[in-house]
């Protein structure tokens, strides 16, 4: 069994290792940078950009893998499953066209208004030739999100309180984002708190892997500005300290009559990961937005958890047969916490030597974006390593992410109250008054 993996960061670290616990998978990798983990566990890898469908064609053509994995949304922006698929490669990622799930804003808002799925905020859609009337649009709904339409690496939305006050500073945000992308979507701000659910699914079928909650602001006490994530939690019983069992199935309605409009616009099935971005209002559940494939942190810490064959499970996947098996999870708790080069994210320090001491038993390190010298790692400009505790209970498992993480010297840092009794009991106070309202 030969497989392609497609991508080079701290999550396709995790589906590597997940993919390579069956004995019978050979991986190889095609990687955007040289990930020491990623190479570790593959046969051979070749090195390219994640545009350069010419050159994955011809790696996969040589290798001639029984499926492709693809990683991050850039190569499924670029339309690399549409590219493989011509040469007889199926994948586990959607075509370019649903993977404007995540690729474009607009195109999911107005799916979800099309076919009345539950979630969607009330939200505006602006170009050159409409944003006159986006003040009038921003006087109605209140407090507002910004987003742009189309990728941005997790870091181009604005929140209002958070990143900009005033209507003035809003339409000045919209006009600049008009600059680069097609479109700004401007959306009403909910209050709650927010998780991730992400799903797999083969198009007909969703299952849901236990919700997790990232961090997205740099510094403790969601202080600083926004990165890629900083970390992520975990719970043993598959849900989260401010969910019900409801809040869980609701997100993955949503899921499911999502893959299913997908079908009715295009005719073609949804093959792959849908992850929701959702938050927890006192209205119920909301959809802030969806993802074309595993989150990163919050593939570690779901992935290692998985019972199944991994590659069982994929093959269920693209052969439309998720519904023949159950997929379950170990009833544990994970925490993810990021080491990340001092600086990050706006001017991380690069090129400095990082050493790794002594990591905990129970404890897994991804490696993200590092540079292998030969002599030791050094970092890159982006996060450097994931560590993961898994335990029987929360407060186990940030014990053995705090400790991995701290066995990491160098000019780094990380966040050390993720997964922490005093924060979560935060985020519980937060969501607790916002249901009191």
């Amino acid at each position: 069994m030969k497989i392609l993996l497609i991508g080079n960061g701290a999550r396709e670290h995790a589906i590597a290792e997940t993919l390579c616990k069956n004995k019978a998978a050979t991986l190889f990798s095609y990687l955007k940078s040289k990930n020491p983990g990623i190479v570790s566990l593959s046969k051979n890898f070749e090195l390219g950009n994640y545009n350069d469908l010419e050159k994955i064609n011809n790696y996969a053509a040589k290798i001639k893998p029984d499926f492709a994995f693809i990683g991050p949304e850039e190569p499924l922006s670029n339309g690399v499953v549409d590219s493989l698929k011509e040469i007889g490669i199926e994948s586990v990622g959607p075509i370019k066209e649903l993977a404007q799930l995540e690729t474009s804003k607009s195109f999911t808002r107005n799916l979800l208004k099309k076919y009345k799925i539950n979630g969607n905020p009330k939200f505006g859609i602006f170009n050159k030739n409409n944003i006159s009337e986006a003040k009038k649009f921003l006087d109605e709904i209140g407090e507002c999100v910004l987003k742009p339409d189309g990728l941005t690496g997790g870091k181009g939305v604005r929140v209002q309180g958070d990143h900009f006050n005033t209507k003035n500073e809003a339409l000045a945000y919209c006009n600049e984002v008009l600059q680069t992308h097609p479109a700004v979507i401007v959306e009403e701000k909910f209050d709650g708190e927010e998780f991730s659910l992400q799903c797999l699914t083969d198009g007909k079928a969703a299952v849901a892997t236990p919700p997790v909650q990232d961090h997205k602001r740099a510094y403790a006490d969601d202080k600083g500005p926004n990165t890629g994530g900083m970390g992520s939690y975990s719970c043993e019983n598959h849900s989260l300290p401010f969910l019900t069992k409801q809040d869980v199935e609701d997100g993955l309605n949503i899921t499911k009559k999502v893959a299913d409009a997908l079908y009715k616009e295009t005719g073609k099935y949804y093959k792959g990961i849908m992850y929701a971005g959702l938050i927890k209002t006192r209205q119920g559940i909301k959809l802030l937005e969806y993802n074309a494939r595993f989150g990163d942190p919050e593939a570690m810490n779901v992935l290692p958890l998985l019972e199944n064959d991994f590659v069982e499970v994929c093959e269920a996947i693209i052969n439309k047969e998720l519904n023949k098996i159950k997929i379950k999870f170990q009833n544990k708790a994970t925490v993810c916490k990021y080491v990340v080069p001092e600086g990050y994210p706006d001017n991380p320090v690069r090129d400095k030597k990082i050493e790794i001491g002594k990591i905990p038993k129970n404890a897994r390190i991804y490696y993200a974006s590092v540079n292998d010298k030969g002599d030791g790692l050094y970092t890159a400009s982006s996060r450097a390593i994931a560590c993961l505790g898994i335990a029987e209970n929360l407060e186990k498992a940030e014990r053995i992410a705090e400790e991995a993480a701290k066995s990491i010297k160098g000019k780094v840092f990380h966040r050390e109250d993720i997964g922490t009794k005093e924060l979560i009991e935060k985020r519980m106070r937060h969501m607790k008054k916002i249901l009191s309202y």
